[in-house]
């Protein structure tokens, strides 16, 4: 028996164009965010699930009310699968960052996992947070199809670690569009394993939502990368 997760981030917010850090910060969904939540919710309309989880910031919440709007299903809040805190540098740019807290900077960007800005969270703090919650959602939902709706940084570790992936890398090497869709099947008995099936997919996009979309965001080594 297995338990099938659609693993899904939060749409656009009012700060995603600015491409700020706003982990901690409870951040709205923007106009744009809700249109890419509906076209996941219509996506999904035919797809039995036996719950919906979400993180329970404001964006998470509404990604989560407008896609289970066919369902009927009442939503489940999980604080341990909140964003990750950028403590001092919450709402701050990149470019202001590196030059405010270019040591800080420097370390959190050769090794996010174990480093953490002051006042913030590093990789593993998140992650210690965030997979019991996870687990405890497989085996209770052994044989169901489940939404959880989370984060860009909560999710890219959740994914790393389900597949074995060297997490020191997990920005650079891992991307999470807004509303995309990942898709896992866990196995229930124990020890419990995954297999990831569908990653980072925005197939539901409108066109006009594409664009923006595929911007690289908060990435020194992606950023201005075509």
């Amino acid at each position: 028996m297995k338990t099938r997760i659609l693993l899904v981030r939060h749409g656009a917010t009012v700060l995603t164009q600015e491409d700020r850090f706003a982990g901690a910060t409870d951040v709205l969904l923007s106009d744009e965010g809700a249109e890419q939540a509906a076209a996941l919710r219509d996506r999904l309309a035919k797809t039995k699930l036996g719950a919906v989880y979400c993180s329970p910031m404001k964006r998470t919440v509404k990604t989560a009310t407008i896609i289970a709007e066919p369902h009927n299903l009442e939503l489940n809040k999980v604080d341990g699968i909140r964003e990750i805190d950028h403590g001092h540098w919450e709402e701050k740019k990149r470019e202001e960052v590196e030059e405010e807290f270019a040591d800080e900077y420097i370390s959190w960007n050769a090794d996010p996992f174990t480093y953490a800005p002051e006042g913030g969270e590093s990789g593993l703090q998140v992650l210690s947070r965030a997979l019991p919650p996870i687990r405890e959602i497989v085996e209770k939902h052994a044989g169901e199809t489940v939404l959880i709706v989370s984060h860009k940084a909560t999710i890219r570790l959740l994914i790393g670690s389900f597949l074995g992936f060297d997490l020191r890398r997990f920005r650079d090497n891992l991307d999470q569009k807004p509303c995309c869709l990942n898709v896992l099947d866990f196995t229930v008995a124990k020890p419990i394993k995954a297999r990831l099936s569908l990653f980072n997919d925005i197939s539901h996009y409108k066109k006009n939502q594409e664009t923006d979309a595929l911007k690289p965001q908060l990435s020194a080594v992606w950023s201005g990368v075509e």
